[in-house]
């Protein structure tokens, strides 16, 4: 079995914890509980005819006092990039986030999960701000911790390009 370690990377709230919750036991919780420091989880997926565990850093979200410990990310095979859809301002933290990342690690593979995607009155990202995310190279997918949709996707094509 291969092991790969995947960083949950965001902004603060954008539902990294609620993802991981939902991809490992199918469950969702609307009480916002911020993650301190880093949480990791496990689960083994089949990607490429291989068996995969993704060991889940869900590491606590950078907000305007505090930034993403690079000593977190060290040794990651891929980022999950978690936006915000009803807070644009996430996505801007997405990039500068995924920025440091590279100067500092290289390129990783990466997955930008757009979350919130139930929220569609709320919904604030349009096209032309999304767009701003395809030079990162990976998959750009809606997502609800919620209700699941997309979740299982944003992990599995994570997952493929891993192995």
């Amino acid at each position: 079995m291969i092991q790969k370690k995947v960083a949950m990377l965001g902004y603060f709230g954008v539902g990294k914890t609620s993802l991981v919750r939902q991809f490992v036991s199918s469950l969702f919780d609307d009480k916002y509980l911020a993650t301190i420091g880093v949480k990791v989880d496990k689960k083994v997926v089949e990607a490429a005819g291989e068996q995969v565990q993704l060991m889940l850093w869900d590491i606590a979200g950078a907000e305007e006092r505090f930034s993403v410990p690079l000593s977190f990310v060290r040794g990651s095979s891929g980022i999950l990039l978690v936006v915000d859809g009803t807070r644009p301002d996430t996505l801007e933290r997405a990039l500068e986030l995924e920025g440091r990342v590279r100067e500092e690690l290289g390129r990783l593979p990466l997955v930008v999960a757009l979350n919130k995607a139930d929220l569609t009155d709320a919904w604030r990202l349009d096209p032309s701000q999304i767009a701003r995310l395809e030079p990162l190279g990976g998959p750009i997918l809606r997502s609800s911790a919620r209700t699941g949709e997309g979740v299982e996707e944003a992990f599995l094509a994570l997952a493929e390009q891993l192995v």
